[in-house]
């Protein structure tokens, strides 16, 4: 992507300090998502790299995720997976628990969502600590699927969530610290 593309991109992207608390700075893709070929672009770009990997199965990660992995799921002629918190799924479900720095949280997806041999890649909006996304991983794992890969819209560089995934692919369209 040229580079006059990517400053479009950062450009949409609003930095919200001290959100959800003191400290945090948050990046809200919202103005993005108001303009509506720079959010076609978006999934566009989150989906081109697993263009060829025969994808049949999108997982998003609630709640932000399913906001970008819908559309990626059908820009790659795929089914959709929501991965939700718990108790939110009406039927059977696969759990997989994950540690945060003050205690555990979970995601949970159902039983027939993913079969044996299916092809998965997981979407989320962020890759902060990683923590949520290996969890997303290990249920795809659970499931019997085949992981092809995660596509995020922003990587957090400096919290080194791709540590936490091993040697998934990863790919995101946006990093911070911004590069130079």
């Amino acid at each position: 992507m040229s580079r006059n593309a990517l400053d479009k991109f950062y450009a949409a992207i609003r930095d919200v300090p001290d959100f959800p608390k003191p400290g945090i700075l948050f990046r809200d893709i919202t103005p993005m998502l108001l303009d509506a070929a720079l959010f076609k672009k978006a999934v566009r770009s989150m989906a081109e790299p697993f263009r060829s990997a025969r994808v049949d199965r999108v997982m998003a990660i609630e709640s932000r995720g399913f906001i970008l992995g819908a559309p990626v799921a059908l820009a790659l002629g795929a089914a959709l997976v929501p991965a939700r918190k718990p108790g939110k799924l009406p039927w059977k479900r696969h759990r997989v628990e994950y540690e945060l720095e003050y205690g555990t949280d979970a995601i949970e997806v159902h039983e027939d969502a993913i079969g044996k041999g299916h092809r998965v890649l997981i979407v989320d909006d962020v890759l902060a600590t990683g923590g949520t996304a290996a969890a997303a991983v290990r249920a795809v794992q659970k499931a019997g699927g085949r992981l092809i890969g995660l596509s995020f819209l922003i990587e957090l560089s400096l919290l080194d969530g791709r540590k936490r995934l091993g040697d998934s692919k990863i790919a995101s369209l946006l990093t911070y610290p911004k590069p130079d």
